[in-house]
């Protein structure tokens, strides 16, 4: 079950008119400070995302499965199960020996699966699998929906890695 804070996040994120995969970064996020925390691990960043992911399709958040030839059919079809989840109310009772059997399998995973150096490695391959249009399109769209306070913050950070690389 998310945290309140990050199902609050993630309403925020849709009221302001964020892309869905925005708000399910919310449930990414909560769930890299899991393992950081050592609340439980993961094999890897992949498998840590798949999990936020598939809270986030659990938790409502509209987000549509991977396009087939892109994932195995498993995770597809793993992927729908999540979002029609989403979409009912939670009518059926959660196994607690499968919910216990899962946590503890991740309870023996590492937590090096969200290092900055694992999450880093993560984001390069998935972005060099996207064309530079693509990329350029994502990057335009962000400048427009993070507004001026976002703006000037992120013109700030910038500045400072730019003046800490010069030197």
């Amino acid at each position: 079950m998310p945290e309140k804070q990050t199902l609050q996040r993630a309403r925020r994120d849709k009221r302001e008119g964020k892309a869905s995969s925005t708000q399910a970064g919310e449930f990414v996020r909560e769930e890299m400070e899991h393992i950081r925390e050592g609340k439980h691990g993961a094999r890897s960043a992949k498998q840590a995302i798949a999990i936020g992911l598939s809270k986030a399709r659990r938790a409502g958040v509209d987000l549509a499965p991977p396009k087939s030839g892109t994932t195995s059919a498993a995770t597809r079809r793993k992927a729908e199960q999540d979002l029609k989840a989403g979409d009912r109310p939670a009518a059926k009772k959660i196994s607690r020996t499968r919910s216990r059997a899962t946590t503890k399998a991740l309870e023996r995973e590492g937590t090096a699966a969200a290092s900055k150096q694992a999450l880093s490695r993560q984001t390069t391959s998935a972005a060099r699998k996207r064309s530079a249009a693509d990329r350029s399109t994502a990057a335009k769209k962000a400048a427009r929906t993070k507004g001026a306070g976002g703006r000037s913050t992120a013109a700030k950070k910038a500045a400072r890695t730019r003046a800490r690389r010069s030197s």
